[in-house]
Protein backbone atom coordinates (compact mmCIF):
# COMPACT_ATOMS: atom_id res chain seq x y z
CA UNK A 1 0.00 0.00 0.00
CA UNK A 2 1.19 3.57 -0.53
CA UNK A 3 0.96 5.17 2.74
CA UNK A 4 1.36 9.06 2.84
CA UNK A 5 3.33 11.28 5.77
CA UNK A 6 1.51 14.78 6.32
CA UNK A 7 4.39 16.86 7.79
CA UNK A 8 4.89 20.51 8.55
CA UNK A 9 8.28 20.71 6.07
CA UNK A 10 10.25 17.60 5.34
CA UNK A 11 13.26 20.24 5.63
CA UNK A 12 12.58 20.18 9.11
CA UNK A 13 12.50 16.13 9.71
CA UNK A 14 15.12 14.25 11.16
CA UNK A 15 16.05 10.63 11.62
CA UNK A 16 15.17 10.12 15.49
CA UNK A 17 11.50 11.97 14.26
CA UNK A 18 8.84 9.08 15.35
CA UNK A 19 7.59 9.70 11.83
CA UNK A 20 10.97 8.62 10.64
CA UNK A 21 10.80 5.56 12.44
CA UNK A 22 7.01 5.05 10.82
CA UNK A 23 8.27 5.68 7.33
CA UNK A 24 11.34 3.07 8.08
CA UNK A 25 8.90 0.33 9.58
CA UNK A 26 6.40 0.81 6.70
CA UNK A 27 9.31 0.50 3.71
CA UNK A 28 10.44 -2.30 5.46
CA UNK A 29 7.37 -3.86 4.93
CA UNK A 30 7.19 -3.67 1.51
CA UNK A 31 4.89 -0.23 1.29
CA UNK A 32 5.77 2.82 -0.58
CA UNK A 33 6.15 5.39 1.49
CA UNK A 34 5.73 9.17 0.16
CA UNK A 35 5.76 13.09 2.33
CA UNK A 36 3.31 15.62 1.57
CA UNK A 37 3.43 19.09 2.96
CA UNK A 38 1.23 21.45 3.23
CA UNK A 39 1.06 23.41 0.44
CA UNK A 40 1.19 20.02 -1.88
CA UNK A 41 -2.48 19.73 -2.23
CA UNK A 42 -4.62 20.10 -5.45
CA UNK A 43 -8.30 20.61 -6.04
CA UNK A 44 -9.03 20.55 -9.60
CA UNK A 45 -11.94 22.46 -10.93
CA UNK A 46 -13.91 18.86 -11.66
CA UNK A 47 -13.05 18.50 -8.46
CA UNK A 48 -10.47 16.04 -8.07
CA UNK A 49 -7.79 16.07 -5.40
CA UNK A 50 -4.23 15.62 -6.06
CA UNK A 51 -1.13 15.84 -4.02
CA UNK A 52 2.51 16.54 -5.35
CA UNK A 53 4.75 14.16 -2.98
CA UNK A 54 8.78 13.54 -2.31
CA UNK A 55 8.03 10.17 -3.40
CA UNK A 56 10.87 7.57 -1.17
CA UNK A 57 12.67 5.16 -3.53
CA UNK A 58 12.23 1.80 -2.94
CA UNK A 59 14.88 0.55 -1.23
CA UNK A 60 15.98 -1.58 2.02
CA UNK A 61 16.61 1.30 3.99
CA UNK A 62 18.38 -0.22 7.06
CA UNK A 63 18.72 2.98 9.31
CA UNK A 64 16.28 5.88 9.86
CA UNK A 65 19.79 8.29 8.54
CA UNK A 66 19.49 6.32 5.24
CA UNK A 67 15.80 7.02 5.32
CA UNK A 68 16.36 10.51 5.84
CA UNK A 69 19.26 11.13 3.00
CA UNK A 70 16.60 9.65 0.75
CA UNK A 71 13.78 11.93 1.73
CA UNK A 72 15.71 14.99 1.32
CA UNK A 73 16.77 13.86 -2.03
CA UNK A 74 13.44 13.04 -2.90
CA UNK A 75 12.05 16.53 -2.10
CA UNK A 76 14.38 17.88 -4.56
CA UNK A 77 11.78 16.70 -7.20
CA UNK A 78 8.14 16.05 -5.94
CA UNK A 79 5.84 13.91 -7.91
CA UNK A 80 1.64 14.44 -8.38
CA UNK A 81 -0.52 11.35 -7.94
CA UNK A 82 -4.30 11.53 -7.79
CA UNK A 83 -5.09 11.31 -3.97
CA UNK A 84 -6.82 7.99 -5.00
CA UNK A 85 -3.74 6.43 -5.35
CA UNK A 86 -2.99 6.89 -1.71
CA UNK A 87 -4.56 4.42 0.67
CA UNK A 88 -3.77 6.15 3.82
CA UNK A 89 -2.94 9.72 4.64
CA UNK A 90 -1.31 9.90 8.16
CA UNK A 91 -1.42 13.70 9.52
CA UNK A 92 1.96 13.94 11.72
CA UNK A 93 2.13 17.74 11.79
CA UNK A 94 2.14 20.31 14.52
CA UNK A 95 0.00 23.23 13.31
CA UNK A 96 1.24 25.44 16.73
CA UNK A 97 4.34 25.64 14.91
CA UNK A 98 2.57 26.93 11.65
CA UNK A 99 0.48 29.73 13.25
CA UNK A 100 2.43 32.63 13.49
CA UNK A 101 4.88 32.40 10.27
CA UNK A 102 2.45 30.71 7.88
CA UNK A 103 -0.79 30.48 9.56
CA UNK A 104 -2.68 29.35 6.18
CA UNK A 105 -0.72 25.74 6.67
CA UNK A 106 -1.82 25.36 10.37
CA UNK A 107 -5.54 23.82 9.30
CA UNK A 108 -3.90 22.32 5.78
CA UNK A 109 -4.32 18.79 7.23
CA UNK A 110 -7.44 18.84 8.67
CA UNK A 111 -9.24 20.47 5.77
CA UNK A 112 -7.46 18.75 3.32
CA UNK A 113 -7.62 15.17 5.18
CA UNK A 114 -11.27 15.71 5.25
CA UNK A 115 -12.10 15.78 1.24
CA UNK A 116 -9.04 12.76 1.19
CA UNK A 117 -11.73 10.71 3.77
CA UNK A 118 -14.06 11.71 1.62
CA UNK A 119 -13.21 10.37 -1.74
CA UNK A 120 -12.46 7.06 0.69
CA UNK A 121 -8.60 7.84 1.87
CA UNK A 122 -8.07 6.37 5.22
CA UNK A 123 -6.91 9.45 7.03
CA UNK A 124 -5.74 9.19 11.07
CA UNK A 125 -6.06 10.73 12.90
CA UNK A 126 -8.95 11.36 11.71
CA UNK A 127 -9.55 15.29 10.66
CA UNK A 128 -12.65 16.13 12.41
CA UNK A 129 -11.53 14.70 15.75
CA UNK A 130 -8.09 16.48 15.29
CA UNK A 131 -10.40 19.87 14.26
CA UNK A 132 -11.93 19.54 16.99
CA UNK A 133 -8.61 19.06 19.01
CA UNK A 134 -6.51 22.36 17.92
CA UNK A 135 -5.56 24.09 21.24
CA UNK A 136 -5.03 22.44 24.67
CA UNK A 137 -9.21 23.41 25.12
CA UNK A 138 -9.91 19.56 24.08
CA UNK A 139 -8.25 18.28 27.50
CA UNK A 140 -11.59 20.13 29.21
CA UNK A 141 -13.88 17.60 27.17
CA UNK A 142 -12.53 14.82 28.83
CA UNK A 143 -13.70 13.62 32.44
CA UNK A 144 -13.32 15.89 35.08
CA UNK A 145 -11.86 13.36 37.46
CA UNK A 146 -8.91 12.63 35.34
CA UNK A 147 -7.09 16.24 34.56
CA UNK A 148 -6.17 19.04 37.02
CA UNK A 149 -8.56 21.91 38.13
CA UNK A 150 -8.26 24.59 35.24
CA UNK A 151 -8.95 27.93 34.46
CA UNK A 152 -9.02 29.40 30.92
CA UNK A 153 -8.83 33.42 30.64
CA UNK A 154 -6.93 36.26 29.16
CA UNK A 155 -8.40 38.29 31.96
CA UNK A 156 -5.16 38.72 35.01
CA UNK A 157 -7.49 39.41 37.19
CA UNK A 158 -9.44 36.20 37.14
CA UNK A 159 -6.11 34.20 36.71
CA UNK A 160 -4.71 36.17 39.96
CA UNK A 161 -7.99 34.69 41.89
CA UNK A 162 -7.07 31.25 40.65
CA UNK A 163 -3.54 31.02 42.14
CA UNK A 164 -4.71 33.08 44.88
CA UNK A 165 -7.01 29.98 46.00
CA UNK A 166 -4.43 26.93 45.07
CA UNK A 167 -1.76 26.81 47.88
CA UNK A 168 0.38 24.68 45.91
CA UNK A 169 0.62 27.21 42.92
CA UNK A 170 0.06 26.89 39.41
CA UNK A 171 1.43 26.05 35.96
CA UNK A 172 0.89 28.84 33.43
CA UNK A 173 0.93 28.51 29.38
CA UNK A 174 -0.80 29.24 26.50
CA UNK A 175 -3.67 27.65 24.86
CA UNK A 176 -2.14 27.46 21.49
CA UNK A 177 1.55 26.03 21.80
CA UNK A 178 3.53 22.82 22.16
CA UNK A 179 7.30 22.10 23.00
CA UNK A 180 7.04 23.47 26.56
CA UNK A 181 7.35 27.14 24.83
CA UNK A 182 6.44 29.75 27.39
CA UNK A 183 5.33 27.39 30.71
CA UNK A 184 5.77 28.94 34.29
CA UNK A 185 5.22 27.97 37.27
CA UNK A 186 3.58 30.56 39.34
CA UNK A 187 4.06 29.81 43.51
CA UNK A 188 1.62 32.48 44.68
CA UNK A 189 0.34 35.45 43.16
CA UNK A 190 2.42 38.17 44.63
CA UNK A 191 5.42 37.02 42.15
CA UNK A 192 7.55 39.99 41.24
CA UNK A 193 7.50 38.93 37.80
CA UNK A 194 3.92 37.75 37.27
CA UNK A 195 3.13 40.97 34.83
CA UNK A 196 6.31 39.57 32.81
CA UNK A 197 5.14 35.96 32.50
CA UNK A 198 1.38 37.35 31.60
CA UNK A 199 3.12 39.13 29.06
CA UNK A 200 5.15 36.73 27.41
CA UNK A 201 2.32 34.25 27.72
CA UNK A 202 -0.51 35.57 26.67
CA UNK A 203 1.31 37.04 23.16
CA UNK A 204 -0.44 33.59 21.82
CA UNK A 205 -3.81 34.45 23.11
CA UNK A 206 -5.77 32.65 25.74
CA UNK A 207 -4.06 31.66 29.04
CA UNK A 208 -4.00 28.04 30.83
CA UNK A 209 -3.93 28.47 34.56
CA UNK A 210 -3.77 24.78 35.99
CA UNK A 211 -3.10 23.60 39.80
CA UNK A 212 0.13 22.41 39.95
CA UNK A 213 0.95 19.13 40.77
CA UNK A 214 3.82 18.32 43.03
CA UNK A 215 4.63 15.38 41.07
CA UNK A 216 5.76 17.28 38.89
CA UNK A 217 9.22 17.96 40.18
CA UNK A 218 9.62 14.08 39.21
CA UNK A 219 8.45 14.68 35.54
CA UNK A 220 5.83 13.62 33.93
CA UNK A 221 4.91 10.24 31.78
CA UNK A 222 4.47 10.16 28.00
CA UNK A 223 2.32 6.61 27.67
CA UNK A 224 1.24 6.16 23.44
CA UNK A 225 -2.37 4.73 22.87
CA UNK A 226 -3.39 3.44 19.84
CA UNK A 227 -6.59 2.52 18.36
CA UNK A 228 -7.41 3.76 22.45
CA UNK A 229 -5.66 1.18 23.81
CA UNK A 230 -2.27 1.28 25.61
CA UNK A 231 0.51 0.28 22.92
CA UNK A 232 2.58 -2.36 24.12
CA UNK A 233 5.00 -5.00 22.53
CA UNK A 234 7.07 -8.09 23.61
CA UNK A 235 5.84 -7.11 27.37
CA UNK A 236 6.71 -3.47 27.17
CA UNK A 237 4.33 -0.53 26.82
CA UNK A 238 5.31 2.40 25.08
CA UNK A 239 6.02 4.73 27.58
CA UNK A 240 8.57 6.88 29.42
CA UNK A 241 9.12 8.80 32.42
CA UNK A 242 10.35 13.07 30.61
CA UNK A 243 12.45 14.43 33.74
CA UNK A 244 12.64 18.26 33.59
CA UNK A 245 16.35 20.09 33.08
CA UNK A 246 17.04 21.15 37.06
CA UNK A 247 15.43 24.38 37.98
CA UNK A 248 13.02 24.44 35.00
CA UNK A 249 9.09 23.28 35.30
CA UNK A 250 9.23 21.74 31.94
CA UNK A 251 9.43 17.92 31.08
CA UNK A 252 9.49 18.13 27.34
CA UNK A 253 12.15 16.61 25.55
CA UNK A 254 12.81 19.93 23.13
CA UNK A 255 13.25 22.22 26.40
CA UNK A 256 16.20 20.05 27.94
CA UNK A 257 14.17 16.84 29.32
CA UNK A 258 15.23 14.03 29.62
CA UNK A 259 13.65 10.36 28.71
CA UNK A 260 14.09 7.76 31.35
CA UNK A 261 12.41 4.13 31.55
CA UNK A 262 9.01 3.91 33.73
CA UNK A 263 6.52 1.30 35.36
CA UNK A 264 3.03 1.89 33.76
CA UNK A 265 0.97 1.91 36.74
CA UNK A 266 -2.53 0.50 37.45
CA UNK A 267 -2.93 4.43 38.23
CA UNK A 268 -1.78 5.66 34.36
CA UNK A 269 -3.93 2.28 33.10
CA UNK A 270 -6.90 3.63 34.48
CA UNK A 271 -6.74 7.41 33.27
CA UNK A 272 -6.24 5.69 29.94
CA UNK A 273 -9.35 3.83 30.18
CA UNK A 274 -11.16 6.65 31.14
CA UNK A 275 -9.96 8.63 27.84
CA UNK A 276 -10.35 5.58 26.12
CA UNK A 277 -14.12 6.16 24.66
CA UNK A 278 -13.97 9.77 23.41
CA UNK A 279 -10.28 8.81 21.50
CA UNK A 280 -12.03 6.46 19.97
CA UNK A 281 -15.15 8.57 19.55
CA UNK A 282 -12.95 11.22 17.66
CA UNK A 283 -11.08 8.88 15.69
CA UNK A 284 -7.71 9.02 17.32
CA UNK A 285 -5.89 6.66 16.11
CA UNK A 286 -2.22 6.98 17.69
CA UNK A 287 -1.96 9.45 21.07
CA UNK A 288 0.61 10.59 23.39
CA UNK A 289 -1.14 10.75 27.36
CA UNK A 290 1.33 12.98 29.40
CA UNK A 291 0.33 12.40 32.61
CA UNK A 292 1.47 13.43 36.34
CA UNK A 293 0.39 11.67 39.23
CA UNK A 294 -3.31 10.74 39.08
CA UNK A 295 -3.58 13.84 36.35
CA UNK A 296 -4.06 14.02 32.79
CA UNK A 297 -1.75 17.49 31.54
CA UNK A 298 -2.13 16.84 27.94
CA UNK A 299 -3.32 14.64 24.93
CA UNK A 300 -0.54 14.88 22.20
CA UNK A 301 -3.12 13.54 18.87
CA UNK A 302 -0.85 15.58 16.20
CA UNK A 303 2.72 14.44 16.61
CA UNK A 304 3.38 12.56 19.62
CA UNK A 305 7.16 11.90 19.14
CA UNK A 306 9.26 9.27 21.26
CA UNK A 307 8.46 5.85 19.28
CA UNK A 308 12.28 6.14 18.94
CA UNK A 309 13.81 7.03 22.04
CA UNK A 310 11.47 3.87 23.26
CA UNK A 311 13.14 1.49 20.47
CA UNK A 312 16.33 2.17 22.17
CA UNK A 313 15.41 2.15 25.51
CA UNK A 314 13.38 -1.15 25.63
CA UNK A 315 15.31 -3.08 22.94
CA UNK A 316 11.42 -3.24 21.12
CA UNK A 317 9.96 -1.57 18.05
CA UNK A 318 7.23 0.06 18.64
CA UNK A 319 6.32 1.36 15.31
CA UNK A 320 5.95 -1.98 13.27
CA UNK A 321 2.54 -2.66 15.12
CA UNK A 322 1.68 0.85 14.07
CA UNK A 323 1.67 0.35 10.44
CA UNK A 324 0.72 -3.60 10.94
CA UNK A 325 -2.51 -1.55 12.19
CA UNK A 326 -3.05 0.60 9.10
CA UNK A 327 -2.82 -2.79 7.17
CA UNK A 328 -5.58 -4.14 8.79
CA UNK A 329 -7.72 -0.70 8.31
CA UNK A 330 -7.05 -0.91 4.45
CA UNK A 331 -8.11 -4.62 4.54
CA UNK A 332 -10.94 -3.47 6.51
CA UNK A 333 -11.27 -0.53 3.93
CA UNK A 334 -11.53 -2.81 0.90
CA UNK A 335 -14.17 -5.43 2.45
CA UNK A 336 -16.86 -2.91 4.00
CA UNK A 337 -15.91 0.46 1.34
CA UNK A 338 -17.08 3.56 3.04
CA UNK A 339 -19.91 2.07 4.89
CA UNK A 340 -17.85 2.09 8.12
CA UNK A 341 -16.69 5.88 8.28
CA UNK A 342 -13.29 7.23 8.31
CA UNK A 343 -13.51 7.99 12.09
CA UNK A 344 -14.79 4.92 13.24
CA UNK A 345 -12.31 2.75 10.65
CA UNK A 346 -9.47 5.16 12.56
CA UNK A 347 -10.00 3.21 15.89
CA UNK A 348 -10.53 -0.19 14.91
Amino acid sequence: MRIAFFVNSIESETPGYTTTALALAAVQRGHSVVYVEPGDFILRPDDGLAVSVAVLPDASYKTPDKLHAALKDAAKQKKTFAISDIDIVFLRNDPSLDVTDRPWAANAGVMFGRLAAERGVIVVNDPDGLGQAQSKLYLQSFPEAVRPATLISRNITEIRAFIDKNSKGCIVKPLQGSGGKNVFHIAKPTDSNLNQIFEAASGAGYLIAQVYIPEAKAGDVRLFLMNGLPLARDGNYAAFRRVPAKGDVRSNIHAAGTARKVKVTDTMLGIAEMVRPKLISDGMFLVGLDIVGDKLLEINVFTPGGLTRLAGMYNTDFATPVIVALEEKRTLRRAYGKTITNSRLATL
